[in-house]
């Protein structure tokens, strides 16, 4: 499993850094980790695209979802066959965001060993792992953009990456809102579970990559932060393109 991890994810990317850093007119560590951050997200974007479509048509279905809760709040099998039928009619999968986040992780960790492994090695690009077509620069200057040492831990820049990764998560978190009752008075909408996790999930996933920050090189953290201003920007566009989801029937 190791090995095909290796040929398969590890050593393309590793690759791919080397070749935008050999590449580029002024070899600059900073520029090849974006350049590469842009490729991935490039070559990801009709994924992410269904994932940001689906939470945004979770969003939108929320106050549906609402009522069918308070409808049936006594009857949880007919609560949860109208909320998969709710689902159903919305074409809405409450599970199609697991493959991206899953892919999001599987390149952050391999990203960690790339940057991990360039700085065991004394920063001299490793031969073995080089495909024959992409230049091999020898040493690599750890140093991007003439200030910012990619191997020491930032947490400027992970301060950063967190602020981004917050707007990324509010700009998704469903809207709260009172609830119609039957008999026509408005009831203050209580929180359900996921509802709590997406709150705590707004402050603990940028605390969490701050926190990071203090231990893992700059180069994750700048990975980390242009990847998620990347996926912030395709949100935004995505959610101005979208037709919203008709509001529940009164």
């Amino acid at each position: 499993m190791g090995e095909i991890f290796h040929a398969v994810i590890y050593q393309p990317l590793y690759n791919i850094v080397i070749f935008f850093y050999a590449g580029l007119p002024i070899q600059d560590f900073g520029l090849a980790i974006i350049l590469t951050t842009v490729l991935i997200k490039l070559a990801f974007f009709s994924l992410s695209r269904m994932q940001i479509e689906q939470q945004k048509r979770m969003q939108e279905i929320q106050p549906k979802l609402k009522v069918i809760q308070e409808k049936y709040k006594d009857d949880k099998a007919e609560q949860t066959k109208a909320i998969m039928a709710c689902y159903k009619e919305n074409k809405v999968n409450p599970f199609a965001g697991c493959l991206p986040l899953i892919i999001q992780l599987v390149f952050f960790i391999t990203f960690y060993r790339v940057i991990i492994n360039i700085n065991a090695n004394g920063l001299v690009v490793n031969g073995a792992d080089m495909y024959g077509f992409v230049t091999n620069p020898g040493e690599i200057k750890h140093l991007a953009f003439g200030f910012l040492d990619m191997v020491a831990a930032s947490p400027v820049l992970g301060a950063l990456a967190a602020l981004a990764q917050y707007f990324q998560t509010k700009m998704i978190l469903p809207q709260a809102g009172p609830i119609k009752k039957k008999d026509g008075t408005i009831k203050d909408e209580m929180p359900d579970m996921a509802a709590i996790m997406g709150k705590q999930m707004l402050y603990i996933g940028p605390a969490l990559v701050f926190f990071f920050s203090f231990q893992f090189p700059a180069a994750l953290s700048l990975y980390w932060f242009v990847s998620t201003l990347l996926a912030w920007g395709q949100q935004k566009w995505i959610f101005s393109q979208q037709k919203p989801v008709a509001a529940p029937s009164k």
